[in-house]
C-alpha cells in the first residue's frame, strides 16, 4: 500500500471529508509524515516534509504529573481502553507510547492547558482520525518549546541501496544483533552460504517495515565488551565478552597489568582500555555505537568513532522521505532537541562542552563527527525503506528502551527562561486538517 500524501490548503478544512472518506484513511502516519506536540504551547502538529498538513489543540500533564518530552513511537494502539492507574478512566482510541503507561487518547476535556495526569489528551473527533492513520511503529515527538523539522543534506545520512530481485539473500533464521569476536572481526549470522570478503549490502525491498536506527556513545558495558574482547585476543582469557566486571574478567586485566609494569588494581578504565588497545595494534578504541532495530526487533549493533567527544552529540530525529531505490536517493527532515545532561553524566561520558539545539547547523554538525565504516554504511543503506529514522543521543538507550519498542529518547528540559511555557487557564484553539488532491 503507499502512504497518504497530504499537502496544505489555506483555508480548507477536510476534517469531515477525512472522516468519511475510506479511501484517504487507508494511509499511514507511517512513511513521510510525523507527528509533534509541543507542551509550551499545548499544540500536536501533523508534518509532512516541512509542510504542516494537521493541527490540534491538545493538554499534556499538570503539575506533578509531567507528560515526559523527547523521541517516541507508537508501541500498541487500542480503539476502547481503561486506565489501570486512575479509576479505570476512559481512553478511547488509544495510542501507546511508552510502557510506563504514556499515551495519546482521545478525552472529553482538552482545555488547552496541562490538565491530564501524563498522558497526551486529545479533542475527540480529532483523535479518531490520528487514530485511523497511524499504526504502530510510527513516530511522535513531544518537545517543550515548538520545534518542527527542517531538510537537510549530509553525506552522512543514509541512502538506499539499489534494490535486487526477490532471491532471499538470507537463510530463515532470525536475525541477531552482531557481536564482535577476538581480533575484532564481525560475526555473520544465518547467511546461507560463505561468499568471498566482499563488501555486499544487505538488500531489502523499500515496501519492507522502515529501520531504526540509533547513534549513542559507548555506555559502561560496552566499554567493557571491548576491553573483555581485547584482552582476550591478547592472550589473556576475560571470558565471553558480556560487559560484566566478573573474576575472570579481573584476572585477565590484573595479568595484563602485571606483564606490562601497570598497577595492578584489576579495574576497567579508559585509560587501561586504550593501552590494550595499543598493545594490540588496534589504535584507538570506539566511543560510539549504532544499533538498528525493525518492527521492534534488534538487527544491528557496532562499534563507530565519534570525533571531539567532549562535545555532546546533541539530541536529534531524522525521518527518511521518498526513498528511491532504483535511484539510490532519499529526503532526510531532521528536528533538533532540547536535552540537559545531567553533570553527572557529562563528567561520566568526558563531556565538556554542551550542545546548542537551537543553532541552525546543529543536526549538520553532529553528523560531521561521525565515522561509520563503510561496510557498516553499506549494510544499513541496504535496509532503507520510506519512512527510515535515525536518533541521535549522548544518554544511551535509556529506560525506556527494551524488548517490543524502538529506541525511545528521554530528554530533559533545558533550565533557562522561557515566556512560551503555557501559564494557567488559554482559550480553546481549533483543530483543523486540510488536504488537497
Amino acid at each position: 500500500m503507499g502512504y497518504m500524501k497530504f499537502r496544505l490548503a489555506t483555508g480548507m478544512s477536510v476534517l469531515g471529508l477525512m472522516l468519511s472518506c475510506t479511501t484517504v484513511l487507508g494511509g499511514t502516519l507511517e512513511g513521510p509524515l510525523q507527528i509533534m506536540v509541543s507542551k509550551d504551547l499545548q499544540e500536536l502538529k501533523i508534518y509532512d516534509g516541512g509542510v504542516v498538513v494537521a493541527t490540534s489543540r491538545v493538554s499534556t500533564g499538570k503539575a506533578g504529573h509531567s507528560t515526559p518530552t523527547g523521541i517516541f513511537s507508537i508501541l500498541e494502539k487500542k480503539r476502547t481502553h481503561f486506565s489501570n492507574i486512575y479509576d479505570s478512566a476512559p481512553m478511547p482510541f488509544m495510542q501507546r507510547l511508552t510502557w510506563s503507561g504514556i499515551a495519546l487518547h482521545a478525552s472529553n476535556s482538552v482545555p488547552s492547558y496541562p490538565a491530564s495526569h501524563g498522558c497526551v489528551r486529545l479533542p475527540n473527533d480529532f483523535a479518531k482520525t490520528l487514530f485511523s492513520l497511524t499504526r504502530r511503529g510510527g513516530h511522535v515527538l513531544i518537545t517543550d518549546r515548538e520545534t518542527a523539522p527542517q531538510p537537510i543534506a549530509h553525506t552522512a545520512l543514509f541512502r538506499p541501496s539499489v534494490v535486487v530481485p526477490d532471491t532471499p539473500l538470507l537463510s530463515d533464521a532470525d536475525l541477531r544483533p552482531a557481536l564482535i569476536e577476538a581480533g575484532g572481526r564481525s560475526v555473520e549470522v544465518a547467511m546461507t552460504d560463505p561468499k568471498p570478503s566482499i563488501v555486499e549490502p544487505i538488500v531489502q525491498k523499500t515496501e519492507q517495515d522502515p529501520i531504526r536506527i540509533l547513534v549513542t556513545r559507548r555506555g559502561e558495558r560496552e566499554l567493557l565488551m571491548d576491553l573483555q574482547v581485547a584482552l582476550t585476543a591478547l592472550g589473556y582469557d576475560a571470558g565471553t565478552p558480556d560487559g560484566r566486571h566478573g573474576r575472570q574478567t579481573v584476572s585477565a586485566i590484573r595479568a595484563f597489568q602485571l606483564a606490562e609494569g601497570l598497577k595492578e588494581d584489576g579495574m576497567a578504565t579508559p585509560d587501561l582500555l586504550a593501552a590494550v588497545y595499543a598493545k594490540a595494534g588496534k589504535g584507538t578504541p570506539p566511543n560510539g555505537r549504532i544499533l538498528v532495530r525493525q518492527k521492534f526487533k534488534p538487527l544491528i549493533e557496532e562499534p563507530i568513532t565519534i570525533r571531539d567527544a567532549e562535545i555532546a552529540l546533541g539530541t536529534h530525529f531524522l525521518i527518511a522521505s521518498d526513498v528511491d531505490a532504483d535511484k539510490g536517493t532519499a529526503e532526510w527532515y531532521g528536528v533538533s532537541m532540547d536535552n540537559q545532561l545531567p553533570k553527572a553524566t557529562m563528567k561520566r561520558l568526558g563531556i565538556t562542552t554542551e550542545a546548542d539545539a537551537s543553532a541552525p547547523d546543529a543536526t549538520a554538525k553532529t553528523l560531521d563527527r561521525l565515522d561509520i565504516p563503510e561496510e557498516m554504511r553499506m549494510r544499513i543503506s541496504g535496509l532503507m525503506s520510506e519512512g527510515a529514522s535515525l536518533s541521535i543521543s549522548d544518554t544511551g538507550l535509556g529506560p525506556e528502551t527494551g524488548d517490543g519498542t524502538d529506541f525511545i529518547t528521554v530528554t530533559r528540559k533545558v533550565q533557562k527562561a522561557d515566556a512560551s511555557v503555557v501559564q494557567g487557564k488559554k482559550k480553546k484553539k481549533r483543530s483543523s486538517i486540510t488536504l488537497v488532491n
